[in-house]
């Protein structure tokens, strides 16, 4: 080829990569702006979850203000709405006045809390190690909830957040900071409303307007969460509360538009039918309505009856660490998340038995979460009260709450011939056969002390249809 012709084809060449590396770095850019997601929820109820959300499985919820200062409910009551029961209960000398007056005084109020409140012992890295070792992936702190108090500094709540009184310090930011140094997604709660802030009693529009959407836009630039679990949404349309309106603004402008997962309370009739992902609480569907198939949900509950940390709860309240693997495995295997609650103390600390709870979860997981994390429905939940199924790719994970004995018999994988199976935890290929139609799996005779975990056993089911 005459060196002339080299030379053109060699720019030809070059120009093709240049416009290809061009093209690379603009198409997913490009990609992103093409949908523009309207105000209406015909629009937003199309936009997809985040992969990572699903993916995740397992988050820590965190209630944590000023009622962590009383810490007090009666039992099988939530202890974080201690103001509003408080002043309900005035009248009519319920228990929440009661144990208020016989312990603080008729004459202190719910607002002198504050002073209280120092989180001095609160340390956001030693928070951040302890979810990381239970496992969660992800976790939702209540930046604001009913009684309007905010753990960031607000502008629109001078005086009524933690950096002007209290403690005197972004607590929202601190454990931001250290959950995403440990690789875990940060999220945060808010309350839509708030029982008495006085614009939200009398004027609702200059509430919205004025205070809280400046508020949760002020989240959303400031810490840029990959979840925002909106609450306190009952009292009124989402349109009211132009929920429309800001979620087309967070998909289509925000800095964490692509990542952000959000839930479905932005209006009393929207739980169930609009948002991003449906959730149910302590398993309850708000107002019986039911959970749309395929669409992803997540369930909230706390280890014992409430989310704020309640003094007034012993022992015998709390979950124990195998009903709560159990549980995060019944709803992994039925397309759901577990966000399972905390409720530190006033000063900071995550009480001990929450602690070792967590730590369990961890350490089961640490041998079976490939049976959780990134894991999908299968054609079947489970069959009976024992046997729950997940699966991955090729993969289906038999997860049986209880040890089988010495064998496991299973109706619903129909094997092959290049099936295997293996136990989680246990380092030799297990034997297997079909008979009667069933698949019937011989389960190694281990001891307490050679089984290498507790609560529930994942058989791991490779090649079967």
């Amino acid at each position: 080829m005459p060196l002339l012709a080299k030379r053109k084809a060699r720019m030809a060449a070059g120009a093709f990569v240049v416009a290809s590396m061009i093209l690379f770095l603009i198409a997913p850019r490009a990609a992103a702006q093409e949908v523009r997601y309207q105000p209406n929820w015909e629009s937003l109820d199309q936009r997809p979850i985040p992969q990572w959300f699903d993916d995740a499985k397992f988050g820590i919820f965190i209630h944590w203000g000023l009622y962590s200062v009383p810490a007090w409910g009666p039992k099988g009551q939530y202890a974080e709405w201690y103001w509003r029961k408080l002043e309900q209960d005035r009248e009519k000398n319920g228990p929440f006045w009661q144990f208020h007056v016989k312990t603080y005084g008729a004459d202190f109020r719910y607002q002198d809390f504050a002073g209280a409140f120092r989180a001095e012992m609160f340390d956001p890295g030693k928070w951040a190690d302890l979810f990381a070792e239970a496992g969660a992936r992800y976790v939702v702190l209540t930046a604001k909830h009913h009684d309007g108090f905010c753990l960031w500094p607000s502008a629109e709540s001078w005086n009524w957040n933690s950096l002007d009184v209290g403690p005197h310090r972004d607590l929202v930011g601190e454990l931001t900071k250290a959950v995403r140094e440990r690789g875990l997604r940060m999220g945060l709660y808010y309350s839509l409303y708030e029982w008495y802030h006085p614009h939200y009693r009398t004027d609702l529009k200059r509430y919205v307007d004025e205070h809280m959407l400046p508020q949760l836009k002020d989240l959303v630039t400031r810490y840029q969460p990959s979840v925002i679990f909106a609450d306190g949404e009952w009292d009124h349309p989402s349109q009211e509360w132009r929920s429309e309106e800001f979620l087309a603004w967070l998909y289509n402008e925000a800095p964490n538009r692509d990542e952000v997962v959000v839930n479905d309370r932005w209006g009393k009739e929207t739980r169930s039918r609009h948002g991003g992902y449906y959730t149910t609480e302590y398993g309850k569907v708000h107002e019986g309505q039911s959970l749309a198939a395929g669409r992803k949900w997540e369930e909230n509950r706390g280890m014992g009856a409430s989310f704020g940390y309640n003094r007034n709860e012993d022992l015998n309240d709390y979950r124990k660490a195998g009903d709560l693997v159990h549980l995060l495995v019944e709803l992994v295997s039925r397309g759901g998340n577990l966000l399972l609650n905390v409720g530190p103390t006033a000063d900071g600390r995550i009480p001990v038995i929450m602690q070792d709870r967590l730590v369990e979860i961890g350490r089961w997981l640490e041998i079976n979460g490939e049976a959780i994390y990134g894991t999908r429905q299968w054609r079947v939940a489970g069959e009976g009260e024992r046997i729950r199924y997940t699966r991955k790719g090729q993969d289906v994970y038999a997860i049986s709450l209880g040890w089988p004995g010495r064998e496991l018999v299973l109706s619903e994988p129909r094997p092959t011939r290049k099936t295997t199976v293996a136990l989680l935890g246990y380092n030799a290929p297990l034997r297997w056969k079909r008979a009667g139609g069933r698949l019937r799996i011989g389960v190694p005779q281990l001891s307490p002390d050679e089984s290498p975990v507790r609560y529930a056993y994942v058989f791991k089911l490779s090649n079967v249809e």
